[in-house]
């Protein structure tokens, strides 16, 4: 199918989707839940084919975890459709409303965005992610996934497609542009009167591929170099923890810590303590001079740190460690390096969490926790098609509430203006 003809497709699928009900939007999502599981094994076998193939790519360690399914991720989509149809429905939601001297009844409502473009890369539970998003929220989704995950994608897209049919939907509110190279998504990025927002899930460079190249309004959910900072003032154990989950408990995602900024002060008793707890678990680390003062010129795992690797999103088991004279030389840093995702604070100095949080720039800002948690499910808003790492329209996890737009809806009695 041509481009235009799928956007064509997708922009009446919207406007018969903006006149849904919460109940038949519902009926669909579990529809979709329940054929998701009924048709595993197609599913998995589809699958079979991507990680074959990515293995004969030579595709990272990380990628080959995003790319891979088995039953326990599907039931995991499955599940989390089920969970999308549990949330409240924000389209209609009034944000605001209120009555005008001239007797003017003024609401604020929210509505669909109408059409959104999702462009990914090889993870292909974003399918589900997105459709059931953009169902729930009376938008149409046309999906351009990864070519290392087609053969999946491609699979999840006829599930979806056959689960709305059967709940009464329009099957066309959920397309696929199967196309290897990017051609077509080039002029896909260019239909600007039939789709209204683009949201890329991948790293930096298809964020940066799709800002240079869109005609279309693009909301940045790409890629984190995110930091672990760790004050004078912290509590050892709880900092060590928390460098640990931030790093290891799945390095291959967005919101996992890629370096770990040290205070000079509490650098002496924390440095051989979390250079071990890495060490068993396999991380390979890039240290700055006063780290590798500290553990020793022939330490296991531990390489000299260069500029590079401070700017790297490794999303492997790999991370970059420095130590800092201050609060304010890690803020810089973090100024310098960072994407804007999620970044992290160990202090037991409420002084410094304030000022860490109101000086650090990024969407997610946590004090004393893991950065892992930033996440729709985590944050109690269901699914999320990814982490929005600019500041207009939405920041933070793309939820459903970032999926729709406001209009105002006026009602009066005959007034006209004079």
């Amino acid at each position: 199918m041509q481009i235009k003809e799928i956007c064509n497709r997708a922009r009446e699928a919207s406007r018969r989707l903006a006149a849904v009900s919460t109940m038949d939007k519902n009926r669909g999502l579990l529809e979709m839940a329940a054929a998701l599981e009924r048709r595993k094994a197609e599913i998995l076998r589809e699958n079979r084919d991507d990680v074959k193939e990515g293995k004969a790519a030579h595709l990272s360690g990380a990628l080959m975890d995003r790319l891979m399914l088995d039953e326990d991720r599907i039931h995991d989509m499955a599940d989390g459709l089920r969970k999308i149809a549990q949330l409240p429905d924000p389209v209609g939601e009034v944000v605001e409303g209120r009555r005008l001297p001239n007797g003017l009844e003024l609401k604020k409502v929210r509505v669909p965005f109408g059409v959104v473009a999702v462009i990914f890369e090889a993870r292909p539970n974003v399918t589900t992610d997105a459709a059931g998003l953009c169902l729930k929220t009376g938008n149409a989704v046309i999906l351009r996934g990864g070519s290392a995950s087609l053969h999946s994608i491609r699979m999840l897209t006829e599930v979806i497609n056959g689960a709305l049919i059967d709940a009464g939907l329009p099957s066309d509110a959920v397309q696929l542009i199967e196309s290897r190279d990017r051609a077509p998504l080039k002029q896909l990025l260019q239909m600007k009167d039939h789709v209204d927002l683009v949201i890329p899930r991948g790293g930096e460079s298809l964020k940066e591929f799709l800002v240079k190249n869109s005609a279309i309004p693009v909301i940045y959910a790409a890629g984190g170099n995110c930091h672990v900072y760790v004050d004078a003032a912290a509590d050892i154990d709880k900092a060590v923890s928390i460098a640990v989950n931030s790093k290891v408990q799945r390095p291959g995602v967005c919101n996992a810590a890629e370096t770990l900024l040290i205070h000079k002060d509490i650098a002496a008793d924390f440095v051989p303590a979390i250079v071990k707890e890495f060490g068993a678990r396999g991380v390979k680390l890039f240290v700055s001079p006063e780290v590798r003062e500290i553990v020793g010129a022939r330490a296991k795992g531990v390489e000299d740190a260069t500029e590079a690797h401070y700017a790297t999103e490794f999303l492997d088991m790999k991370m970059a460690v420095r130590v800092v004279n201050s609060m304010d030389e890690a803020v810089t840093h973090i100024a310098t390096y960072a994407t804007g995702h999620s970044e992290a604070i160990v202090t037991e100095d409420l002084a410094a969490a304030r000022a860490f949080a109101d000086q650090v720039d990024a969407a997610c800002i946590y004090i004393n926790a893991s950065t892992r948690f930033t996440d729709g499910g985590q944050f109690g808003m269901g699914a999320e098609i990814g982490i929005s790492t600019q500041k207009l329209h939405a920041r933070g996890p793309v939820g459903l509430r970032e999926l729709t737009s406001t209009k105002y809806v006026i009602t009066g009695n005959g007034q006209i203006r004079t």
